[in-house]
């Protein structure tokens, strides 16, 4: 085993046990070389490994710092891409949204665990159905924390949160973990993707964060099966 994957082990470790601040970043490139006692670039290959697995999420200026819901949840189907939201990854093409419930309501156990909030804290709780180009597309349940995702209202819920989160709140985000499973219809996609009682649904259940670690969203995607495809790049890493 190569020196900066042992170095990348270690660290990883520590992430999982909770040896760094969530708060804070950890220690920077050169602290760590003079502690594992390697060179910058030894320390920035581990550190890039880390970054990879989506444990790990660089600030320009700031550090490089944990993601929160990565050390908490062990998160598998890693996606470190940013996050566009429908309205921009489908550009050019009509979207329009249904709203099926908005509330603010207290967060279940799971759902503060995944935002990394507590029980007291308030969550929105809301679910829409996206329509693009007047058929309908996807069935979204999110939740989103209240004090950090301000001034949400059916207007933004009828265009586009996102666009809310980084022009009108100026909060940057970084990326997300995503899991991306099969399931049975419920009621609801029934109802609103207007799927037969046999048809697959894809469910793209999904933690978005913030570029300073800290999650901003916790959400489900229900798709028709003949209206999501998911593409993926795997690219090996040189020795």
């Amino acid at each position: 085993m190569f020196k900066y994957e042992q170095i990348s082990n270690e660290i990883r470790k520590r992430i999982q046990e909770g040896f760094y601040s969530l708060d804070e970043p950890i220690p920077d490139e050169l602290s760590l070389s003079q502690e594992f006692s390697c060179s910058r670039m030894t320390m920035k290959k581990a550190l890039d490994i880390l970054v990879m697995e989506g444990l790990l999420y660089r600030k320009r200026g700031h550090g490089t710092f944990i993601v929160k819901s990565a050390a908490h949840n062990g998160l598998v189907n890693v996606t470190s891409e940013e996050n566009l939201g429908l309205t921009n990854l489908l550009k050019g093409k009509k979207i329009t949204s249904q709203i099926i419930k908005f509330e603010v309501r207290f967060p279940s156990k799971e759902v503060a665990a995944q935002l990394s909030i507590d029980l007291t804290t308030p969550v929105y709780h809301l679910i829409r159905l996206r329509i693009v180009e007047n058929e309908p597309y996807v069935i979204e349940k999110t939740y989103m924390p209240t004090p950090l995702i301000r001034g949400l209202n059916e207007d933004v819920l009828h265009a586009s949160i996102y666009n809310h989160i980084t022009h009108g709140l100026g909060l940057t985000i970084a990326g997300c973990h995503r899991k991306i499973r099969a399931s049975k219809p419920t009621e609801l996609d029934q109802t609103y993707l207007h799927c037969a009682p046999d048809d697959p649904i894809l469910e793209v259940e999904q933690v978005g964060f913030l570029n300073n670690g800290v999650p901003f969203e916790y959400s489900f995607s229900r798709h028709r099966y003949d209206k999501f495809v998911f593409t993926t790049v795997n690219i090996r890493r040189n020795k």
